[in-house]
């Protein structure tokens, strides 16, 4: 039996002028996603071990899959969703600003074309964009709508 796997993210929102939040999304990196755009954006996010506490991962990862230091600021807990594949992630919101054009993902080996013998590097995440709710809503992985929805309701209560 495999073992449950767990990711933690942060997702970065700022206020608008229209007083609508909007969120940065990453696109998955790889081949796999390269042509895909509904179900391709992601929180930026990354698996940890039971031995490390989720709020420090979500940190990490942030620093590995875009290159920049982890965003300063209240962190909104978004709770946990589990994915299709089983993946359990955990997230938090913080509201902040960032020029995609910044960004520096960390990257990954991948056997590439499969079983070719030759490994390549991808970009963990080969873009960051801006999104308001409702766009972020039809292109992000599906169960993650559910951090949309959580952010909604937090900043409703604002």
């Amino acid at each position: 039996m495999t073992a449950a796997r767990h990711s933690a993210g942060l997702l970065l929102y700022r206020r608008t002028a229209g007083g609508g939040p909007e969120v940065l999304l990453g696109h998955m990196g790889g081949p796999f996603f390269a042509r895909r755009d509904a179900g391709a954006w992601t929180v930026p996010k990354g698996e940890y071990t039971p031995d490390e506490p989720a709020w420090e991962a979500a940190r990490r990862e942030w620093r590995e899959e875009l290159g920049l230091p982890p965003p300063d600021g209240e962190a909104v807990p978004l709770g946990e969703v589990r994915q299709a594949g089983g993946k359990t992630v955990t997230a938090w919101a913080v509201e902040g600003d960032l020029d995609p054009a910044a960004v520096v993902p960390g990257t990954f080996p991948l056997e590439w074309p499969p079983r070719s013998g030759r490994i390549q590097e991808f970009p963990e995440l080969d873009r960051v964009e801006w999104f308001t709710l409702d766009r972020a809503r039809s292109v992000i992985v599906k169960a993650q709508t559910a951090f949309l929805d959580r952010l909604t309701e937090h900043s409703d209560r604002e």
